[in-house]
């Protein structure tokens, strides 16, 4: 699970969900399908990886913003 959002958006629903915070993995955290089930039930969205990865904060997100602005010619690659 991950925010297009602030991490605190994402600490604040992961909360709500009963996940501890330890469980953080620098950008996202991972849930069992069972969880999945009622994030979505909350209001999380399902989405393909690609997309994930361009809505992800953080540098993880930022890489992945920047590889889709090249792919369409906006960015010159070394930019």
């Amino acid at each position: 699970m991950a925010v297009d959002g602030s991490f605190e958006e994402l600490h604040a629903f992961a909360a709500g969900l009963g996940i501890p915070r330890h469980r953080f993995q620098g950008d996202h955290y991972d849930l069992p399908p069972w969880l999945r089930d009622r994030a979505v039930e909350r209001g999380a969205e399902e989405v393909a990886t690609a997309d994930l990865l361009v809505r992800m904060a953080g540098p993880r997100g930022d890489r992945a913003r920047a590889r889709t602005a090249r792919k369409a010619g906006t960015v010159r690659p070394y930019d």
